[in-house]
């Protein structure tokens, strides 16, 4: 089905290209120096759109036959265009304003500095929040902060509220003491299945649920906590889209969700969406996964893949591997909850379902698991072209990379060392060299995704392009300089591989004729720039099917506009 697919796309393409080569097309850029992503033609300096699809890449000879008195025309000397950005696992959340009562705490480093800064932080929107209804924050570091928080900061900041601050990963959360008794969570309750329960040193809960622990509350969080209205979602929705669109990325994958939230993010992208989406339902809905892979796409949205968890947390250290941490030789992180044969159960049943099966997994013990599963179920009903992935897959070895490969998986690995990579510190120094193994599996002919996994790092494509190129946090250290690719390389992750990963290298990822024209123009080069300079290059268009999507001109020229128009302050 997915062989017959791609021909038909490709052969669609051919004709269409054709149909309008001679055509005055719709849009010309020239000019610019044109990074594609196409082995065939690495370069170009022009191209022409017609109907939202490349249909001439070459030079300013090329496309000037087909310059017509409707045409727009960019011309962008000293300029870099390449494909659209592909981030293929991240996890969209309204953008509400501040004040919003629907805004959680912004807990983040940038924003956050210390315990002191938390508690205040959580104290201002307790002041907001009506006594009962649920204080939350997001994005916590333990290692910018010194330490977790705990119960006793939290209770600090309010005591009339429970209060729920997650992690940074998301993988593990700090409530408060109305909270925890709120869940009935005493010292006496035991670890569930996948969780853990941080008790001090006396046996008492600090407040710290590690991962299926965190279910313990949110069940109770869930009936007491007032959900945004339909509009302000919406609008939420499409002021995140919006900046995605500001770091040039114009398509993404939705890790996880229903099909009301895909219903939802369809509303959210309109008649005219401003990204390609690919939705990957939770595992509880594989039978409408195949339901809506066989329809039509809406509204940009595609489906086909599944997010499954089976292991934890690479930043959160509750990942489960074979080796102790660093400092820690009787912990090996929080094992998964599903025994092997729950999981090769559940594999082979989307496998059969002609499903993708995404699963979320860091350890090395966890990709094992996962690896056994994808190859049980391919000896028991072969598919070829599967592209089962591993998201994350951050801690492997030569062996499990051997695997990967005759598998046919596609490793989906992390890009966030700038943000994360004091968390590494926890696998010490040897392990360093085996995570986020970008270049081992390029080495290895397996093609390779990438992602933000945002909010767990940004989404910020030339960031995380970076992130491929140096391995270098913000602090400034380098972690695993072995698997250091190229600028072109990671190019291509963020490009074509992410159009690989979900079927779709036929009809985008790279500047060639007959596919979407989906593309970036950036201030300056990111395959020539210093690599510790690629995050600052700017994004000045960014275009979706021959739509301009982002305009940092228009919006500076709109900015200056508004502040032109408000009043004088008056005078003493």
């Amino acid at each position: 089905m997915r062989y017959t697919l791609a021909l038909c796309y490709i052969l669609a393409a051919c004709a269409f290209a054709a149909s309008l080569a001679a055509a005055p097309a719709d849009l010309v850029v020239r000019g610019a120096s044109i990074h594609t992503v196409d082995d065939a033609q690495p370069r170009a300096t022009a191209f022409a759109v017609t109907a939202g699809r490349f249909v001439i890449v070459g030079d300013a000879a090329a496309v000037a036959p087909h310059i017509g008195p409707a045409t727009r025309v960019l011309d962008l000397p000293g300029r870099t265009v390449v494909p659209g950005f592909n981030d293929a696992h991240l996890h969209p959340r309204p953008l509400f304003p501040e004040d919003s009562p629907f805004a959680a705490v912004d807990a983040s480093p940038a924003r956050v500095k210390s315990i002191d800064d938390l508690i205040a932080a959580l104290r201002r929107k307790a002041a907001l929040t009506p006594p009962g209804q649920w204080v939350t924050g997001a994005r916590y570091q333990e290692t910018k902060l010194g330490r977790h928080p705990t119960r006793a900061d939290l209770d600090a900041a309010t005591t009339q509220h429970p209060v729920s601050l997650s992690h940074s990963s998301g993988h593990q959360s700090v409530v408060n003491s109305l909270a925890l008794r709120l869940a009935g969570i005493t010292r006496d309750t035991p670890d569930p299945a996948g969780g853990h329960l941080v008790k001090d040193e006396l046996g008492e809960p600090t407040g710290r649920l590690q991962e299926s622990a965190q279910r313990l509350v949110s069940g109770v969080a869930a009936g007491r906590t007032p959900r945004a209205p339909a509009a302000e979602t919406i609008a939420g929705l499409r002021a995140r889209f919006a900046d995605y669109a500001a770091r040039g990325i114009t398509s993404i994958g939705i890790a996880g969700g229903s099909p009301e939230s895909g219903d939802e993010i369809a509303r959210a992208l309109g008649e005219n969406p401003p990204l390609r989406v690919y939705q990957m339902l939770r595992e509880d809905h594989a039978d409408e996964a195949v339901r809506r892979m066989a329809a039509p796409s809406s509204a940009g949205v595609r489906y086909g893949g599944i997010k499954l968890f089976h292991g934890n947390s690479l930043s959160g250290q509750t990942c489960w591997v074979t080796e102790p941490y660093a400092g820690r030789p009787d912990y090996f992180g929080v094992p998964p909850a599903r025994t092997q044969v729950q999981l090769d159960d559940l594999v082979l049943r989307l496998h059969r379902a002609g499903l993708q099966a995404c699963i979320h997994s860091n350890g090395d013990r966890e990709i094992a698991m996962v690896l056994t599963a994808i190859e049980r179920a391919q000896a028991a009903h072969p598919r070829p072209d599967a592209r089962h992935r591993i998201e994350h897959c951050s801690i492997v070895d030569a062996t499990l990379i051997a695997r990967i490969k005759a598998a046919g998986v596609v490793p989906v690995p992390h890009a966030y060392l700038w943000e994360h990579g004091d968390k590494h510190e926890a696998y010490g120094a040897a392990r360093w060299e085996w995570m986020h193994a970008a270049r081992a599996f390029l080495d290895a002919g397996i093609p390779v995704a990438s992602h933000s996994d945002a909010p767990v790092a940004e989404a910020d494509a030339l960031l995380r392009i970076q992130d491929l190129v140096t391995r270098r946090s913000a602090e400034g250290k380098v972690y695993g300089a072995s698997q250091r690719i190229s600028p072109t390389q990671a190019l291509r992750i963020w490009t074509l591989g992410g159009a690989y990963a979900t079927f779709e290298e036929s009809q985008k990822g790279s500047i060639t004729v007959g596919k979407f024209a989906d593309f970036v123009v950036l201030g300056a080069d990111p395959l020539a720039a210093p690599p510790d300079t690629i995050k600052d290059i700017a994004v000045e268009l960014t275009v979706v099917g021959g739509r301009i999507v982002h305009d940092a001109a228009s919006l500076r020229a709109a900015a200056r506009s508004r502040a032109n128009a408000l009043p004088a302050p008056s005078k003493p």
